[in-house]
């Protein structure tokens, strides 16, 4: 099984950036956990950080026919990637979107994600564990699917 971990922009601040709201583990840390996790549960992982939508996109198209699933965490992109919305529909698998704080007890203008109703769900408020517990659903998903 294959998995695309796709982190968005500004994501690579973690650790730095509001550790208050996003924690202090970096993405590296991050990406170590999903990694560990990924072995136990016998799935490849290919992980990308970019500040930029179109590599976002880029990643999801180059995949198409290679991926069984994705984790997304949209960043900035949540309220306004259009385009990534659009290139998610068009997976043949399913994209779980992720983010570390609850969305819904921030500020008014994050409330609302234009990526929510293009994934099968959302994972978040769980800090780094967003992230372990999209990866653990992904699995199951994928893994039923296929029977």
């Amino acid at each position: 099984m294959r998995v695309l971990v796709l982190h968005g922009p500004n994501l690579n601040l973690f650790g730095r950036r509001e550790p208050h709201i996003y924690g202090k583990m970096t993405l590296g840390e991050i990406n170590a956990k999903l990694t560990a996790l990924a072995g136990e549960l016998g799935i490849e992982l290919v992980t990308l950080q970019s500040n930029h939508e179109g590599a976002l996109i880029d990643c999801l198209q180059e995949h198409i026919d290679s991926a069984d699933g994705a984790i997304l965490n949209p960043g900035g992109l949540t309220q306004h990637g259009v385009s990534l919305h659009d290139c998610i529909k068009a997976m043949p698998f399913p994209v779980i979107e992720v983010h570390l704080s609850n969305l819904a007890t921030r500020e008014e203008w994050r409330h609302r994600s234009i990526i929510s109703p293009a994934v099968k769900g959302t994972v978040q408020g769980l800090g780094w564990r967003s992230y372990t517990a999209a990866l653990r659903a992904l699995a199951e998903i994928v893994r039923e699917a296929k029977g």
